[in-house]
């Protein structure tokens, strides 16, 4: 990813026209998801700063708990990027919507952002 947001404008306007389409921060670095590609980078600040003005959905785990976070990673669904979701009820290896994905990292204590609460 470059330091210049403006040079990612088209991945991002290509998540935000993917059902699914997110950024996802971590601890080492950051992927945007968009149409059946992803995009990753260690800048993830200009990168986020760019989604968030777009409206794009933002989730940061850098300020959440690791282990929280990596219960959710690695014990909850993935997010539906580009098809669509399984039915309910979710659980690891399932494709789940982006809101319910984000609304688990939420509860984690990740950052959502142009996500709205419950």
């Amino acid at each position: 990813m470059s330091r210049n947001p403006t040079d990612h404008a088209a991945d991002i306007a290509r998540a935000l026209a993917t059902q699914g389409g997110h950024l996802f921060i971590g601890y080492y670095g950051a992927i945007l998801h968009h149409g059946h590609c992803r995009t990753s980078g260690f800048d993830p600040d200009i990168m986020k700063a760019a989604c968030v003005a777009t409206g794009l959905l933002v989730i940061d785990t850098r300020a959440a708990d690791f282990a929280a976070a990596a219960r959710v990673t690695i014990g909850g669904p993935m997010v539906a990027v580009g098809c669509l979701p399984d039915p309910a009820p979710w659980h690891a290896l399932a494709y789940a919507p982006l809101e319910q994905v984000a609304e688990a990292y939420r509860a984690a204590g990740a950052e959502v952002l142009n996500c709205p609460a419950p």
